[in-house]
């Protein structure tokens, strides 16, 4: 059998070794058919390497493995020894930072410093579950003298995951976590579009010294690998961030196979509000931060700016210069803030809608096209002159293209914020806090920023209202995500 590995190379790093195959069972395979899918590198259009594609057969191995590894050894480790993987899996992330920061530039095209930042955020991740795997408790509860009740927090099982392209390795972090402090089993597949990170970081798992079967890893595309996972009859618990169409058919897969728990970090269309008593300058680098950060790939995005109208168009005026300052280009050029778009076909879609938005009658206040011509670079784009029907008002996008409109008072920008199936995040930028308070409580969103903007931490609990998602994600809110609630009852003599 040849090498499930091949030589890459980075600006960053120089040459690696790039792992290609399966991860199931704790062993490196081909996958039962042997087929392989290229993975394409934005910033050049390029084919960086090919690599193992799983199937559904794959999925079956990698369920059983993952099973016999929950009802086996896995159960046998003790809480601390669950946390103490996660702890070293944590110290080999942060010691090889630099190279998997770089697999992700290069895979994702977002920018290294960006990428970097990933990194150390997924360190924090693992570090803080970690911390939570031997603190999961249950109580007792007094009812009468002859009997004893009390309840245990038991993980769930085999649980399915499936993670997108716009922060690979975070999302897998923020996935693997909570289910593995918990007690649970891991089988991952990632985004066909990015997957190279994902496959260097599943060698520091073999590193840490997990049992083989706790964390099986299949690339492959969501409508074999991701279907077969969601409707799998062996797997307990399925928890997936994408789009709010891919969400529902997951959920519609989970409830007409075995019924098996959903959470869903979906889509958004975030509304981003500035009140006329903001601190305009440091407002517009938050909303300039809030939309065009990870190249407008991020499911929070502020793509809705609202500006109250007595400071509209100095507003706007001021964003189109700071929007033009942001430099874009190769992701490994430590000055650059906004890389490609990270495939074609995604680039066809948001070119699509600047299209629409043009055609609809929105007014281009600068980007709307390409820039350069050659990977899937977009210039960051401004929409004024918008109505609240428009597509680019109430589809997500998920790309630097953001649409500004005026409002004139808090009743009216909350109203104009809820028009919208979506309910991830929300911001409100002003100096008086009973405004900040008033608003962000009557917001439909799981979360709100005042005075900034994509500030996540993994210790607040992050996740979506209406169709924005089920569950939360992060926090201590997660592990409810991977456990269930036991009752016992002793009746005492």
């Amino acid at each position: 059998m040849a090498p499930l590995t091949t030589e890459l190379s980075t600006p960053l790093t120089g040459t690696y070794q790039q792992p290609i195959g399966l991860f199931i069972d704790g062993k490196w395979v081909e996958g039962v058919d042997k087929k392989k899918f290229e993975v394409i590198n934005p910033s050049t259009e390029e084919v960086i390497t090919s690599i193992c594609e799983g199937t559904e057969k794959d999925i079956d191995l990698a369920v059983a493995a993952a099973r016999k590894a929950f009802e086996g050894e896995w159960k046998k480790t003790t809480p601390q020894q669950r946390g103490n993987y996660l702890l070293k899996l944590a110290d080999l992330a942060e010691k090889n930072l630099d190279l998997l920061a770089a697999v992700e530039s290069l895979d994702n095209g977002k920018s290294i410093t960006n990428a970097r930042g990933d990194v150390g955020a997924v360190v924090g991740c693992l570090r803080y579950y970690g911390g939570w795997a031997d603190k999961i408790e249950g109580k007792t509860i007094d009812i009468s003298p002859d009997m004893f009740h009390y309840t245990r927090s038991e993980p769930i099982g085999v649980c399915g995951q499936i993670i997108p392209w716009n922060f690979p390795l975070l999302m897998l972090a923020w996935k693997i976590g909570p289910a593995l402090a918990t007690g649970n089993t891991v089988v991952m597949k990632t985004a066909e579009q990015t997957p190279l990170s994902a496959l260097v970081f599943t060698q520091f798992i073999e590193q840490a010294g997990f049992p083989a079967g706790v964390f099986n890893l299949v690339s492959g595309y969501g409508k074999t690998a991701g279907a077969a996972l969601s409707s799998h009859m062996d797997v307990d618990k399925i928890a997936f961030t994408g789009s709010t169409v891919i969400g529902r058919t997951i959920m519609k897969a989970a409830a007409s196979s075995n019924l098996k728990k959903v959470t869903l970090e979906l889509g958004g269309k975030s509304p981003n509000i500035v009140f006329e008593d903001a601190d305009i300058e440091e407002a517009i680098n938050w909303v300039n931060f809030g939309i065009y950060y990870n190249h407008g790939q991020c499911c929070c995005a502020g793509t809705r700016i609202y500006v109250q109208e007595s400071i509209y168009d100095n507003f706007i005026a001021a964003f189109k210069k700071r929007a033009e300052e942001n430099k874009v280009g190769d992701p490994f050029n430590e000055e650059t803030f906004q890389g490609p778009q990270v495939s074609q076909l995604q680039y066809d879609r948001i070119m699509s809608y600047i299209q629409s938005g043009k055609d609809e009658g929105a007014t281009v206040l600068t980007g709307g096209e390409r820039l350069g011509n050659k990977g899937y670079f977009i210039k960051p784009t401004i929409f004024s002159d918008v109505r609240p029907d428009m597509k680019i008002m109430q589809e997500e996008i998920f790309g630097p293209v953001c649409a500004i409109s005026k409002f004139k008072d808090e009743e009216d920008v909350i109203n104009l914020a809820h028009d919208t199936a979506y309910g991830l995040a929300a911001a409100v930028h002003t100096k008086n806090i009973n405004t900040a308070i008033r608003v962000s409580n009557s917001l439909k969103a799981g979360t709100v920023w005042v005075n900034c903007y994509n500030m996540l931490h993994h210790a607040v609990p992050f996740g979506g209202y209406k169709e924005s998602g089920i569950g939360r994600e992060l926090g201590e809110a997660a592990l409810s995500n991977y456990t269930q609630n036991k009752s016992v009852a002793i009746k005492l003599y």
